[in-house]
């Protein structure tokens, strides 16, 4: 088994542990159609705890599952001991712990090497335990001081431990994403939500949308392993490259790294297709007659999105998505109320910090601070404002900045974080 382990690593050009880590990631495919068939919520719960946790086992070794418990148990322990702060304790503790485990385990230098650890899957689990206890501390807020999302997957009630290690360990998503919400999670194992019966019919048949996502996984691999021998990474170190001109260089970079992205396009297409199929990537119905499924929760990256796409700004829509909405929702946010509480004229945000004291030089108006019933951000993104401070020309002239707030403004599921509209109306920008 191990030589024809070795023979297979060989024949694609990666190491053992790797091809071991890309098996058992394809097994998820199978394992999480299974799961389809587990009768009862509490069965399903043990059996996405224990199947994430016997392939974890399989990929990475007992270690990994003793590292998956840190964050799991301090989120946990966080939760159950003190709910009003629960959500930022697990933040920094969460956190913590993985960039502990990164300086540790000098993953990046491992990867480099042919090798494969467990903090790729851990940085998954970091996310969902970090988002878990968000979400229950906002079970503690009023209804109406909650942001769209927020009231959307609030959780009331505290999940409990089998509930909860389901949740993180859940197969489909457990190694490399998409990151999901508790809510989403405990929906669609009791079959409630968009999972239960409606006008439009019972949840609908995943076994096309899966079969569509591993024909892309297919092209994707053969994409790679087309490209790779003719543009390998290793060409960076040679001598030789050191001597080319500089739009050849210019071109093998763009070459080497279009050859990389078809790796994660892959790894990528195989857990949508596990998201798929196991009926969790299921987001809800079109408004077309007939109305047809959506699989928006299991999508990670648009391929034809960001090889196109016009701008650098649209590149986190369309790349490691539910990551990307994960951190609007929660950094994003984070931002707006820690910043609707600070003075900007306060002598510490001005002397002690470069990057306020850039703001408020740049972007600070003329008020001495802000009022804290106001949006953070009108002092940077409002268009009355850009255009007192720039005049109308010149704020045309800022369309980059103007075209990143817009960006963060307009796609950000309906939460209004910076304020603005989706064009200026004082200067038509």
């Amino acid at each position: 088994m191990e030589l024809d382990m070795v023979t297979m690593a060989a024949s694609i050009g990666v190491s053992v542990p790797v091809i071991r880590f890309l098996l058992c990631f394809v097994t998820t495919i199978p394992v999480s159609f299974l799961w389809r068939l587990v009768p009862g919520p509490l069965a399903k719960h043990l059996y996405s705890a224990f199947t994430g946790a016997l392939l974890s086992y399989l990929s990475f070794g007992f270690s990994s599952n003793l590292h998956f418990l840190v964050p799991m148990l301090l989120g946990y322990a966080a939760m159950v001991l003190y709910r009003p702060k629960c959500g930022i304790i697990t933040f920094f503790l969460g956190f913590g712990f993985l960039i502990g485990c990164h300086v540790y385990y000098m993953s990046g230098d491992a990867w480099k090497q042919g090798g494969i650890d467990a903090t790729g899957a851990l940085m998954v689990l970091t996310l969902k335990v970090i988002s878990c206890a968000m979400n229950y501390n906002d079970g503690l807020l009023k209804e109406e001081d909650l942001r769209e999302a927020q009231k959307k997957n609030r959780l009331i009630k505290l999940p409990s431990l089998i509930e909860y290690f389901g949740y993180c360990l859940c197969c489909g998503s457990h190694f490399a994403g998409p990151v999901y919400e508790m809510k989403d999670y405990l929906d669609w194992t009791e079959g409630k939500g968009i999972w239960a019966h409606s006008d439009k019919g019972p949840s609908p048949s995943p076994y096309v949308a899966t079969l569509r996502a591993l024909v892309q996984a297919a092209f994707c691999m053969a994409m790679f392993l087309y490209l790779s021998p003719s543009h390998p990474l290793s060409w960076f170190i040679d001598p030789a490259y050191q001597e080319w001109g500089f739009w050849r260089k210019l071109s093998y970079q763009y070459m080497s790294g279009f050859t990389m992205r078809w790796k994660y396009y892959f790894i990528w297409s195989i857990s949508e297709a596990a998201m798929i199929i196991s009926g969790l990537g299921f987001s809800g119905w079109t408004e077309s007659s007939p109305p047809k499924p959506k699989w928006d929760r299991a999508k990670v990256v648009d391929i034809l999105g960001f090889e196109l796409a016009k701008s650098s700004v649209l590149l986190p829509l369309v790349w490691n998505i539910q990551v990307s909405t994960w951190l609007r929702h929660w950094t994003v946010s984070w931002v707006h109320h820690i910043l609707c509480s600070i003075s900007f004229d306060d002598c510490w945000f001005k002397s002690y910090l470069p990057m306020g004291k850039s703001y408020t030089h740049k972007y600070g108006s003329c008020e001495e601070s802000i009022c804290r019933d106001e949006l953070c951000l009108h002092t940077f993104g409002s268009e009355l404002l850009l255009c007192r401070l720039y005049g109308i020309k010149q704020a045309r002239d800022t369309c980059i900045i103007w075209e990143c707030v817009l960006y963060w403004n307009h796609h950000s599921d309906s939460i209004d974080y910076l304020g603005l509209h989706n064009t200026c109306k004082t200067c038509q920008v």
